[in-house]
């Protein structure tokens, strides 16, 4: 476990320099650096109690008892900073480190009031003057650990259904980083949870150290992040140049009860649309959008939203990819010597994993295996 430990600890700090050393520093990027340097001081504290540092030096004991507090609003706020194009914190994010400054403040007494002695004799469990307020603290840190996953997880939906009723291509910000920090962090707590659970609630003794699992999994975090960065290099040397939408996402009824677009000129401009993306092919276009094709129909973005989520019941990312899909098809019957790949570039797609994944969703099957299918 030491050189475990040791690793994680030199990557969290190595990773945080990196971050703080980017050239153009996005805020998100200042916010994953805090972060992971508070999990290397975290993973440190831990490992030097573990070499029985905290006998040797009391005044260690409980420095970082409030750490994991941060992990949860240090995810959340990471996750809307990726999202957004903000520069600096709103005054209502510091909230989130009220619970991290109470605590501190409530132990205030107990780093400046007590001997060295008394605090190797607390951490050693001879005397209990804090047994109550730990509970609370690992209530507290359970609470965090699981509300703040699903506040930032909403954050993700919320933005792919941004991204899907603007674009018809992935944006370029990826919500898969942020899903894997979101379920990384969501399964150190749950297993917090059972962990405390068994231990503290139903009495029941490990036969090894159950914080190793907790642990290991925020190293493994670690070692992913660091694999994460230098697998897609822009984490740690300049911004993605993905648009960062800020506007929320809307709600189809409430939105369009109040537009003004009556059923007879809804009707009108639906097969006006319809027309158009036959026979103009506009589709074809990799990076079209729906402010693009509303300009091209001379008509207001919240309109053609409007007509294709009521008319079509689809968002504008599968409406035109619908179009991508059927022309795919039809260049492949027709050109069966170029490569899938050509074929899905020629139909619009900007990339072979978009087309695949669009394909699959709308067929059920590959591009290969459903050709074989129509071939056979």
């Amino acid at each position: 476990m030491d050189a475990l430990f040791i690793s994680g600890i030199f990557m969290s700090f190595f990773i945080s320099f990196l971050l703080l050393t980017k050239k153009h520093k996005a805020l998100s990027d200042r916010i994953l650096a805090i972060w992971v340097t508070a999990i290397g001081l975290h993973l440190l504290n831990y490992y030097v109690n573990q070499l029985g540092y905290w006998e040797k030096y009391p005044h260690l004991v409980g420095v970082a008892a409030p750490f994991p507090l941060l992990h949860g609003p240090l995810l959340y706020l990471y996750t809307l900073y990726s999202l957004r194009s903000d520069s600096s914190f709103r005054k209502i994010d510091y909230l989130h480190f009220t619970p991290v400054v109470l605590v501190y403040i409530y132990m205030s007494r107990f780093f400046f009031f007590y001997s060295a002695e008394q605090k190797a004799m607390l951490d050693r469990g001879e005397i209990d003057d804090f047994s109550v307020f730990t509970m609370l603290l690992l209530v507290a840190f359970i609470i965090s650990g699981i509300t703040y996953p699903i506040l930032a997880y909403r954050l993700t939906r919320k933005h792919k259904q941004k991204i899907d009723n603007n674009f018809s291509f992935e944006e370029g910000i990826t919500l898969n980083w942020l899903r894997n920090c979101i379920m990384a962090i969501g399964v150190v707590y749950v297993l917090v949870m059972m962990i405390i659970i068994m231990r503290e609630g139903l009495g029941y003794q490990f036969s090894f150290n159950a914080d190793y699992i907790f642990y290991t999994i925020l190293i493994l975090f670690i070692f992913y992040l660091g694999y994460y960065g230098i697998r897609h290099q822009d984490m740690f040397t300049h911004n993605s140049d993905g648009r960062k939408l800020t506007e929320p996402a809307t709600k189809d009824e409430q939105k369009y009860k109040k537009s003004g677009l009556k059923e007879d000129l809804a009707s009108e401009l639906h097969q006006s649309l319809l027309d158009y993306m036959k026979q103009e092919k506009p589709y074809l276009e990799p990076k079209l959008t729906l402010a693009g094709l509303a300009a091209q129909l001379d008509i207001s973005t919240n309109q053609l939203s409007q007509i294709i989520n009521q008319k079509e019941q689809k968002n504008f990312h599968d409406f035109v990819n619908f179009y991508r899909v059927e022309e795919f098809i039809g260049l492949a019957e027709k050109n069966s010597q170029y490569s899938l790949l050509a074929l899905a570039l020629d139909s619009g797609f900007n990339s072979k994993s978009s087309f695949n994944s669009i394909f699959k969703k709308q067929k059920g099957v590959t591009p290969s295996q459903f050709l074989a299918s129509k071939g056979s």
